[in-house]
């Protein structure tokens, strides 16, 4: 087996779906507000090109939104990668002290030397089992990369 197919990959579920339907939502609106601005009766003359700027505005926000759906992890036996909304990071096992989820915390964390923590944003609380499971994953090769 390659270190690709033993790779853990965890995906957040809910924010998945909760920033797809944001997303489409907000892209939405500004299709119909756009389609509207020409139909008015405020004094004011908007062009295409202002028909155009708006569409856009809403493809930025839809794009922006889903790049909080886009947190991953994917640990292997020497390591964890975290993608978070705008980092990459990786770490190996042995710069790893634990991984914990705080009471009252939205996602889980990387504990390292120096007091110093990462958020792993892709294990979300509102994920639940999930989330417990995806925990218990890490822990298990953290564990098994420290035997070693």
């Amino acid at each position: 087996m390659t270190e690709q197919e033993t790779a853990l990959v965890i995906r957040p579920r809910r924010a998945l779906v909760m920033c797809s339907v944001l997303a489409v939502v907000l892209l939405a609106v500004f299709v119909v507000v756009a389609v509207l601005l020409r139909s008015s009766r405020t004094g004011v003359v908007f062009e295409p090109s202002d028909q155009v700027a708006m569409i856009g505005i809403g493809v930025l926000l839809a794009a922006g939104t889903m790049l909080f759906a886009m947190a991953r992890v994917r640990a292997d036996a020497t390591g964890i990668e975290i993608r978070n909304v705008l980092t990459t990071r990786r770490f190996a096992w042995a710069d790893v002290l634990s991984i914990s989820f705080p009471d009252g915390a939205s996602w889980a964390r990387l504990e390292l030397p120096d007091d110093e923590y990462f958020s792993v944003m892709a294990v979300q609380a509102v994920d639940r089992e999930r989330a417990v499971a995806a925990v218990r994953a890490l822990r298990r090769l953290h564990r098994a990369a420290a035997g070693s």
